[in-house]
């Protein structure tokens, strides 16, 4: 793979910094009143929590050495997440149960 030049690198990094910064600056220039539309407010209410789901299962399920030890884990993660415990809790029982079911795994094969 070649290397970038610095200004080509530069480029990039300035071009993420322009786009990330103009999602954020849109909203407050376009939009002055509240949102009173219910459909809109429900959709950007939803909006943090299918992103972190997007984002967390697929994750789940690579960065284990196994698909059953990943999912052990994230039923483990999910039972303690409804069960209202802390979130350090919820993500030590669920590395504590990919551990274990690796281990197991290992001894059984």
């Amino acid at each position: 793979m070649s290397e970038l030049s610095n200004a080509a690198l530069l480029a990039y990094i300035g071009t993420m910094a322009l786009v990330t910064y103009l999602i954020r600056l849109l909203p407050l220039v376009l939009f002055h009143k509240k949102i009173t539309n219910i459909f809109v407010r429900s959709f950007l209410y939803y909006v943090p929590y299918a992103v972190l789901g997007a984002m967390t299962v697929p994750a789940i399920f690579t960065a284990t050495a196994c698909v059953p030890s990943a999912i052990v884990g994230g039923l483990t993660a999910v039972f303690f997440a409804y069960r209202e415990k802390s979130l350090l809790f919820v993500a030590v029982a669920a590395s504590a149960a990919v551990f274990i079911a690796e281990r197991l795994i290992d001894i059984l094969l």
